[in-house]
């Protein structure tokens, strides 16, 4: 059994990390309640945009844009976004995980990769696959103008026909208690036609004109919507991680401070015997 000092000491550092793993869940609370706000604010949007050029696709001609262009697939690029930071349960393993295993499937030296977060890029980087570009600390102070920039990266490796098609795998927001890791074709765009037709719709200007408009700002869109649920999903993640956290802290300084006690009393106990002991020596 461990001696008193020894378990005074272990639950006053536990009794510091539960400090500081409480602190950390308030913190990613607060973030995570900014990121949900806004990412709610970009859905309505981002719906509103993917159902009209849903709409619209069928009846135009793919050739007017190269962003519409289906290409057979002979070289593929990975948007693969994840955090800066850890501490936030199995946000980044998931999306790591799910992101390997579609590259490996598809052969890694058909492969480019743009690493979203300092995660994804030292995993891969690790692993020797083809990076192409990576975009590190900027999730403090993130903005639209963020996404565009790393959106134009991505659509111009795909206009420049360097690869014919780009996934993106990232974690969605459904609640503070889940993330769905998703993995979805970003280019060419290729929607569902179930209920395309615009026999009931007049579009002014021409459908042509709404197309070159419409698409490349839809793109900009889907980035920010990717960057927007990532974000929310990675701080519920670190809330969740650091609330267990925090409980299991206090669980272990319960065991720790009973374990004291014990230690304590049979401490007391055998000095109780040892001066019984010692005065029935000096009776005798």
């Amino acid at each position: 059994m461990a001696n008193l000092k020894d378990i005074r000491d272990r639950i006053k550092s536990v009794t510091s990390i539960q400090k500081v793993t409480k602190a950390m869940k308030m913190v990613a609370a607060a973030k995570m309640r900014r990121a949900q706000e806004r990412m709610e604010q970009a859905r309505p949007y981002s719906r509103s945009l993917k159902d009209v050029i849903n709409n619209l696709l069928p009846e135009v001609d793919r050739d007017l844009l190269p962003l519409l262009e289906v290409r057979e697939v002979n070289r593929v690029a990975y948007v693969v976004v994840t955090s800066d930071r850890g501490f936030a349960g199995a946000f980044n393993t998931n999306i790591l995980k799910i992101a390997q295993a579609e590259i490996d499937a598809i052969g890694k030296d058909t492969v480019d990769l743009f690493c979203i977060g300092k995660k994804a890029r030292d995993h891969f980087k690790r692993r020797e696959y083809t990076i192409i570009d990576s975009h590190l600390d900027f999730w403090n102070d993130l903005s639209f103008s963020d996404a565009m920039t790393i959106g134009d990266g991505i659509i111009g490796h795909f206009t420049s026909r360097i690869v014919d098609e780009i996934h993106v795998v990232y974690d969605e927001f459904v609640n503070v208690a889940t993330q769905e890791t998703i993995s979805e074709l970003l280019l060419p765009l290729v929607f569902d036609g179930s209920e395309s037709g615009s026999k009931d719709r007049l579009y002014e200007p021409s459908k042509d004109v709404l197309v070159k408009s419409l698409v490349p700002r839809h793109l900009n869109v889907q980035m920010w919507k990717y960057l927007l649920e990532s974000y929310a999903s990675e701080q519920a993640a670190r809330m969740l991680a650091m609330e267990n956290a925090t409980s299991n802290a206090e669980d272990m300084i319960k065991d720790l401070t009973l374990e004291f006690n014990k230690a304590r009393q049979a401490a007391i106990t055998t000095e109780m015997l040892e001066i019984v002991s010692g005065a029935e020596a000096l009776s005798g």
